[in-house]
C-alpha cells in the first residue's frame, strides 16, 4: 500500500510539472481575466446614471422637484432612513461600480497607448469625485484602494476638490494626445451608450464642464473666481449637441430608464407645488410657461396641482377629479387611465442627461452677475432658457403652438428685458426649471449655496415640521453608505461627528465662506 501511495504521488508531481499551465485555474485563454477598456466602458456609463437616479428620488424631495404621495415622509422633511442603504447609491457608484474598473481602463489604455480611453476614464472619475463629495462631504481619498486595510480614514472635501482639478487636467492632456492608438472608431466600441459616440473632443468639453462646476460651487468663498468659471464654461459645451447623455434602449426593464414605467420606481412620487408654481404663472406674473404641459400633468379637471412639502397627495381619493397624476402623466393605478404611459424624461427610452448646455449657461450667467458684467449675464441667461426650450421640444406634441407660446413667454414680464433688470432669482429659478428631474443633485448644490433662500427661490417653502433629528436645521449632506461605513468604519466617522444623529445637517466645506 505504501508503494502505491508513493507511485501515485510521483505521477501527480510529474503531471503537475508537465501540465502546469493547464492546471492554472487563474489563467483561461478563452476567457481573459482583465477586460479591455471597450468592454468596461458601457457598464461604467450605466453606473454613472444608476448612482444619480437612485439617489435623485430622495434629493428630488429635498429640493421639491417632487414629493411622496403620502404625508409626513422622512425625506420630504429633510430626513433620512436610519440603518438603510437608501440614498447610498452614489457612494456605491464611486467606490464599487466605478472604483477599480476605472484603474483597469487606465492601465489597459496606457499599456496599449489608447490615450482616449485613459482620458475618458479619468473624466468619469473626476466627475464621480465631484458629484459624490458635493453629495456626501468628506470622503476616503488617500486610502481609497490601499490593500490589507479594514478601516479607512476620511479626507476633507477641499482635498477632494483638488483631486478633481488634478484628474481633469490629466484627462484633458490624455484626450488631446495625437500619438498612439487613439481613434474615434476605437473609442466608439466602448462609447456607444453615450451621446458622444467616440468623439473625444466632446469628452474634452465635458471635462471643462466638470471644472466649471468645481470652480463655481465655491461661490461663497473669497477665493471664488467668476472669470475662471466663465473660462471653463466657454471651453465646454457650445450647444445642446454637446450635452452628455446616457442612452436607454428600453427593450426590457433591464435597459430602460430608471424613471420610466417599466422600472416602476416613481409610482409613489408626485410633482410638487413648487415646480407647478414656477410654470403655471403663480411666480412669474401670471405668465404660463410653454413647457408646462410637456413637463408636468394636469389633474382630470384640467388644473395643474402638486404636493406641498411633506403634505402628500391631499386629493388621493378614488374617482376624485382633483387627484394629482404620477410623474409619468397618468393617474395612480387604482384609477383607470386612458393616456399614454410615460412623458418627458419619464419615458422608458428617454436619455438621461449627466450635464447640459443650459446648466452651463446658467452657471455662466450667475458668475457674470456676481462679477458685475450684466450684459454677459443676460446673454448667458437667455441662452440657458432657449437651450432648455430646445431640450424640451422633442417631447412636445403640438410644436406649432409651442413655438407661438414660446415667443409670447419670452416677450412677457416673466423674462427681464435687459441685463440691468436681471436678478439672481431670475437665473436660479430658470435654472431650476431646466434641471427638473435629471439635475436634482446639482439643484441641491445650488440650493445649499444659496441657503434655501426664498428670496432666490421665490415660492419655495420649507416643511413646517422638519425631521426630528434635525433640531430645526435644513439638510446639508447625505450620510455615507450604511453597509460600508456605518457597519465597518464607524471609528473613522467618529472623528468628524459622522455618527451623530444630526450629521446630515452639518454644512459642507464648499458652501462655507
Amino acid at each position: 500500500m505504501k508503494k502505491i501511495k508513493i507511485l501515485l504521488l510521483s505521477l501527480t508531481l510529474l503531471s503537475l510539472g508537465s501540465c502546469e499551465k493547464y492546471l492554472d485555474i487563474n489563467q483561461d485563454p478563452s476567457n481573459p481575466q482583465l477586460a479591455e477598456g471597450y468592454v468596461l466602458l458601457p457598464p461604467l456609463l450605466q453606473s454613472m446614471v444608476r448612482g444619480e437616479v437612485f439617489d435623485s428620488r430622495y434629493v428630488g424631495q429635498y429640493v421639491q422637484n417632487w414629493g411622496f404621495a403620502s404625508s409626513g415622509n422622512d425625506w420630504d422633511r429633510h430626513g433620512y432612513a436610519a440603518g438603510s442603504d437608501a440614498a447610498g447609491e452614489k457612494w456605491r457608484q464611486h467606490y464599487f461600480a466605478l472604483g477599480k474598473n476605472i484603474d483597469i481602463i487606465i492601465n489597459d489604455g496606457t499599456e496599449k497607448q489608447k490615450w482616449d480611453y485613459v482620458g475618458v476614464a479619468k473624466a468619469i472619475r473626476a466627475w464621480s469625485w465631484q458629484t459624490t463629495t458635493d453629495y456626501h462631504g468628506e470622503m476616503i481619498l488617500k486610502q481609497m484602494f490601499e490593500p490589507n486595510r479594514y478601516v479607512f480614514d476620511f479626507d476633507s472635501q477641499e482635498d477632494v476638490y483638488k483631486e478633481v482639478q488634478k484628474l481633469c487636467t490629466e484627462a484633458i492632456e490624455s484626450l488631446g494626445r495625437t500619438d498612439g492608438n487613439s481613434s474615434t472608431a476605437s473609442l466608439l466600441r466602448g462609447d456607444g451608450f453615450s451621446s458622444y459616440k467616440g468623439d473625444k473632443n466632446k469628452w474634452t468639453k465635458f471635462v471643462y464642464g466638470i471644472l466649471a462646476r468645481n470652480a463655481h460651487h465655491i461661490s461663497n468663498k473669497a477665493s471664488y473666481s467668476p472669470d475662471k468659471v466663465i473660462e471653463f464654461v466657454d471651453k465646454s459645451f457650445a450647444s445642446n449637441a454637446d450635452n452628455m447623455n446616457v442612452l436607454h434602449v428600453a427593450s426590457s426593464s433591464g435597459d430602460a430608464n430608471f424613471f420610466g414605467t417599466l422600472r416602476n420606481n416613481m409610482a409613489n412620487y408626485r410633482q410638487s407645488t413648487f415646480i407647478i408654481s414656477l410654470m403655471d404663472g403663480t411666480v412669474f406674473d401670471k405668465n404660463v410657461d410653454p413647457r408646462l404641459s410637456t413637463m408636468l400633468t394636469a389633474s382630470p379637471d384640467g388644473v395643474f396641482r402638486g404636493v406641498g412639502a411633506a403634505n402628500g397627495d391631499q386629493f388621493n381619493i378614488a374617482g376624485n377629479v382633483r387627484r394629482i397624476p404620477t410623474l409619468w402623466g397618468i393617474l395612480p393605478a387604482s384609477v383607470p387611465a386612458d393616456v399614454t404611459k410615460g412623458k418627458y424624461i419619464f419615458q422608458d427610452a428617454a436619455d438621461y442627461s449627466i450635464m447640459t448646455y443650459s446648466e452651463l449657461q446658467f452657471m455662466k450667467a450667475e458668475a457674470a452677475l456676481k462679477k458685475g458684467d450684466k450684459a454677459m449675464a443676460y446673454d448667458a441667461f437667455l441662452k440657458g432658457i432657449n437651450a432648455h426650450m430646445d431640450y424640451v421640444l422633442p417631447f412636445v406634441t403640438d410644436k406649432v403652438k409651442f413655438a407661438a407660446d414660446r415667443t409670447k413667454y419670452l416677450a412677457s414680464t416673466a423674462i427681464p428685458k435687459t441685463g440691468a433688470d436681471l436678478k439672481m432669482s431670475d437665473i436660479m429659478l430658470q435654472k431650476y426649471i431646466s434641471m427638473y428631474g435629471h439635475g436634482c443633485l446639482e439643484t441641491w448644490v445650488d440650493m445649499r449655496r444659496h441657503k434655501y433662500n426664498p428670496d432666490v427661490y421665490t415660492g419655495f417653502v420649507l416643511p413646517t415640521s422638519l425631521f426630528p433629528d434635525n433640531s430645526g436645521k435644513t439638510v446639508q449632506r447625505v450620510r455615507p453608505r450604511f453597509n460600508s461605513e456605518y457597519v465597518w468604519n464607524r471609528a473613522s466617522l467618529d472623528k468628524f461627528g459622522g455618527n451623530n444623529p444630526d450629521y446630515h445637517t452639518y454644512e459642507l466645506w464648499f458652501t462655507k465662506p
